[in-house]
């Protein structure tokens, strides 16, 4: 059996719990001579040593060679290594395990604040090491780090889920029992990953279905932004090579696009949608309207998105070439007038969805925005 110190995200007892897959009870306790901090513009902490400062936490007892070897696991992908302290708890001195990092590997920032971690991170970290601990066993730790950013992304997609507004007007609304998950298993997760679910669901004569086995796509939730000026009554869109298209056999692999990018875990749908905006055309956008969010393929795919209008100055030569290099971007952009886009989707050049729902959007709203624009 071993003792472990924790000074960090660890504390937080949901965390705790996901990583070792029981409910545990730390006590109080510090390591003198230490300090912790934020590493510097991450979203964790790291101790440094440091006379005469003294680093709160807990001390957990009495854990399995198992349980110590699923710490390992989670902290030893981050770049933690174990080491022996000698922590001060209300019954004496006790030798314990905790994780240092590697040395040089981030600088110290600010003191941490372990409120300040859980009301930002908290929730969506907790979510993440459920998955990220499936992999325990299976996939090496380094592997399971290398796409740790990724399964973050998903746990911040299915807390927005659970989150959102779920109105039954028209639709069933989904009662405990309704749904029987048999099992869930992940065969690929990697940039995206891929889902095996059996399930049983109740039909519309009240008894529940037959046993179905589905494969669901989990692809991080995105936005799509359509930056209109309209005092010059115009828009921007922007032209790239698609994979999808290509792939389903099309001879036209450049396609016409709403700017559109993932949501980074952290991040609103908003600050994604102005980030976007900036990485792919090198606009700032003025104020940001909402058209809707929709789920575009729901029978395979979990990709919610959130698409939006954002008011923008678009001068002749706002257009340009853009995107990130680093992610393999090239993007061209095109100014076109509202009449030009709804020409364009009327041949079927413009054919991919946000573009669409964002158009019919801002064919009903222009009037508005146009005299707004004017006052």
């Amino acid at each position: 059996m071993v003792d472990f110190f924790f000074y960090g995200t660890l504390c937080h007892r949901p965390l705790l719990h996901a990583v070792l897959g029981r409910a545990v009870h730390p006590e109080p306790a510090r390591l003198p001579d230490h300090a912790v901090h934020w590493a510097s513009e991450q979203g964790f902490p790291l101790i440094v040593a440091r006379t005469g400062a003294v680093a709160q936490g807990v001390l957990l007892r009495g854990l399995t060679e198992a349980e110590a070897a699923r710490l390992d696991y989670y902290e030893g992908g981050f770049g933690y290594h174990c080491q022996d302290v000698r922590v001060e708890t209300e019954g004496g001195i006790v030798t314990a395990r905790v994780y240092l990092p590697a040395p040089g590997m981030w600088q110290p920032g600010a003191p941490w604040s372990l409120p300040a971690w859980v009301a930002r991170w908290g929730a969506m970290v907790t979510e993440a090491a459920t998955e990220y601990m499936d992999g325990f066993g299976r996939v090496p730790a380094e592997q399971a780090r290398a796409g740790y950013r990724r399964v973050l992304a998903r746990a911040a997609d299915r807390l927005r889920a659970r989150a959102a507004p779920a109105p039954t007007t028209l639709r069933r609304a989904q009662a405990p029992g309704d749904l029987d998950v048999l099992s869930v298993a992940r065969p690929w997760a990697g940039f995206f990953a891929i889902e095996e679910w059996q399930f049983r669901h109740r039909r519309f004569d009240g008894a529940m279905g037959p046993p179905i086995r589905r494969e669901a796509f989990v692809t991080p939730d995105a936005v799509s932004v359509l930056p209109y000026d309209p005092v010059r009554d115009r828009v921007l869109v922007v032209e790239q090579f698609r994979a999808g298209p290509a792939a389903r056999g099309d001879p036209q692999g450049w396609q016409l696009e709403a700017v559109a990018g993932m949501i980074d875990p952290g991040e609103t749908p908003e600050q994604t949608a102005r980030r976007e905006c900036q990485e792919e055309a090198g606009l700032a956008l003025g104020a940001l309207h909402r058209v809707c969010g929709y789920y575009p393929s729901p029978g395979t795919h979990t990709e919610f998105v959130t698409s939006f209008i954002g008011v923008a100055d678009l001068p002749d030569g706002a257009a340009g070439q853009g995107g990130l290099a680093q992610e393999h971007e090239d993007i061209r952009s095109h100014l076109l007038s509202f009449d030009a886009l709804m020409a364009l989707i009327e041949t079927g050049e413009a054919a991919t969805g946000p573009l669409l729902v964002s158009a019919f959007w801002l064919g009903r709203e222009r009037p508005g925005l146009r005299a707004a624009a004017t006052r």
